[in-house]
């Protein structure tokens, strides 16, 4: 096992060299830091407010949502606090970040996460969203690895979290008032 764990991680460190490494940053970093801020809790909690809004029958993706985004945070910070990854720059020699991480561990993304969890919910009430949804949320992930505070696979888990985590509040909310959506 613990070679395998070896090669997953030097495969991580050269796909994160490789995206890191991009040659033509300056005209990159302000978009994908622009990018990467859309998904933090404030920017989900107003998406959240915009579709009560524009439509009340969306309320129920919301209380999914809610319930979803109580799922991910919970895992999130038992997974960062239980596996204490750290960041590349930390480990990897003249690596900067270009964004100031939320804390000094990287797995799993929990910016990528959100992500996800919100394109899960957006492809779920607004089906016509699905691939830009699923767009989005996958730039944010790579954005995460292109500013330099994740590796791929805390990326990777992220998405597997995020989805869960979506799944998961639109069961509990399906079963908890017998709702059909």
């Amino acid at each position: 096992m613990s070679s395998f764990i070896q090669q997953v991680t030097q495969w991580d460190v050269r796909l994160f060299g490789k995206i890191f490494g991009d040659a033509d940053r300056k005209s990159w970093t302000r978009f994908f830091y622009i990018l990467s801020r859309s998904a933090e809790s404030y920017s989900c909690a107003l998406m959240g407010l915009l579709w009560i809004l524009a439509d009340s029958r969306t309320l129920p993706y919301v209380a999914a949502g809610l319930a979803a985004f109580m799922v991910e945070l919970s895992l999130y910070y038992a997974l960062k606090k239980n596996i204490k990854r750290p960041r590349p720059f930390a480990r990897i020699q003249g690596i900067p970040y270009l964004i100031v991480p939320p804390d000094e561990f990287s797995f799993p993304s929990g910016h990528t996460a959100a992500a996800f969890l919100m394109a899960t919910l957006v492809s779920m009430a607004f089906p016509f969203l699905t691939v830009p949804a699923l767009f989005w949320a996958m730039l944010v992930g790579f954005s995460r690895v292109y500013l330099g505070v994740h590796y791929p696979t805390d990326v990777l888990a992220g998405m597997g979290l995020g989805v869960l985590s979506a799944e998961t509040g639109l069961i509990f909310l399906r079963c908890a008032f017998h709702l059909s959506f």
